[in-house]
């Protein structure tokens, strides 16, 4: 389980990995479409007695056939034995996998934030033979998303948003945005975004706002509405799929079923109706038998 606030800002890559690209694309900064991801172990220990660990590694394969290494830091304070830190596993990533890193590091204020993006350069101020340049989100880039309905389009960014945002004027306006997109989610991933958002914020002033806003919203949840929409939901989409297996049974056999008959098919909510579809399907000789029998 999350346990920090360091670890909920870098956590959430691993929850939503697509959130990279979406927040560096709204920069100007067009990464390929991700395709797939799988974690990788952040330990980059050598048989030396050094111990080096990243937050997150990530490998992400992209559209375009082209996949990096996505190795991302979480950041509070500035902290000079860094630059070197990050220089070094970056080189270690790319001769180990043989794939090009990118270091993203994550951070809650703004001053923390201009030094990590201050490139690396490795070597005498003439020839510089290495140089490193940071990816970094914080305060300073990453939206402020106060709409509830943009919010709820994109629940990770509007967490990731919260996070970074704690400690400015405008986070209670981004909370609450948060708190109303996360009725659209059902309660398990409200839950898992709610607790990554309360330990992101750490013990800022809005982490408590945070606090007092689930005790009323994630409420939701429990209430009597909810369990009926979620029950309905659940009907909905236990008919959808049905009506979906019939259309394929039909096909499946060689049948020939018309647009007409495929939105009449899909657009049944009776169980047992579709139950007798589904069973007539199996031995019809064309789409129309299964009303003309019925």
């Amino acid at each position: 389980m999350v346990n920090s606030s360091h670890e909920a800002m870098h956590r959430i890559f691993q929850e939503d990995p697509g959130i990279f690209t979406r927040t560096f694309r709204t920069l100007g900064i067009p990464f390929p479409d991700t395709v797939d991801v799988s974690v990788l172990t952040t330990d980059l220990t050598e048989t030396q007695p050094l111990e080096r660990r990243l937050d997150t590694l990530l490998r992400v394969e992209t559209a375009d056939g082209r996949p990096y290494l996505l190795a991302v830091e979480s950041q509070g304070k500035k902290d000079p034995s860094k630059p070197s830190s990050w220089t070094y596993c970056l080189a270690h990533l790319n001769a180990k996998y043989g794939i090009a890193p990118v270091l993203l590091v994550v951070c809650q204020d703004e001053a923390t934030a201009l030094w990590a993006a201050r490139p690396i350069r490795i070597g005498p101020p003439e020839w510089a033979s290495l140089t490193v340049r940071p990816l970094v989100l914080g305060p300073h880039n990453v939206p402020a998303v106060t709409d509830p309905s943009v919010a709820a389009r994109d629940v990770p960014l509007a967490t990731f948003s919260a996070i970074t945002h704690g400690k400015d004027p405008n986070a209670p306006a981004i909370l609450e945005a948060l708190a109303t997109a996360l009725k659209t989610l059902d309660e398990e991933t409200a839950v898992i975004f709610g607790e990554l958002t309360e330990l992101g914020l750490g013990t800022s002033p809005a982490a408590q706002i945070w606090r007092d806003l689930m005790a009323v919203d994630l409420s939701f949840f429990r209430s009597e509405s909810s369990q009926r929409l979620r029950a309905e939901g659940k009907a909905e989409g236990k008919a959808e799929g049905k009506a979906e297996a019939v259309v394929q049974v039909l096909e499946q056999r060689g049948i020939t079923v018309s647009g007409e008959i495929s939105a009449r098919i899909r657009e049944c909510t009776d169980p047992g109706a579709l139950d007798r579809y589904l069973t007539l399907a199996l031995s019809a000789s064309s789409a129309t038998d299964l009303f003309q029998q019925t």
